[in-house]
């Protein structure tokens, strides 16, 4: 079992900034993928950004360039760093652990950016 926990998020208006955080705990795997993802009301949760443990990173093509995903190793922990923020990146952001066999969520922390 793995444990995903979040914390960050809030309110800020256009052109702010915030930073998410994610901690895993439990039974990690050396080899996993970490990452967030975003779901805005009435749409589908899609992929922000991930990071893997060997340290290669994917972004959606929608944060690159304003998001920067980030981890330590030896606390099990990531950061997402978002800058320039928009009202369209108002969606609750849920962590995510993945491993061979084994998919983990947090419970999610909500964004909002105001105009």
């Amino acid at each position: 079992q793995v444990q995903v926990v979040e914390s960050g998020g809030g309110k800020v208006q256009t052109g702010g900034s915030l930073r998410l955080s994610c901690a895993a705990s439990g039974s990690i795997s050396r080899l996993n993928v970490m990452g967030w993802y975003r779901q805005a009301p009435g749409k589908q949760r899609e992929l922000v950004a991930t990071i893997t443990s060997g340290g290669s990173t994917n972004y959606a093509a929608s944060v690159k360039g304003r998001f920067t995903i980030s981890r330590d190793h030896a606390k099990n922990t990531v950061n997402l760093q978002m800058n320039s923020l928009n009202p369209v990146d108002t969606a609750v952001y849920y962590c995510n652990y993945r491993a061979v066999g084994d998919v983990y969520w947090g419970q999610g922390t909500q964004v909002t950016v105001s105009s």
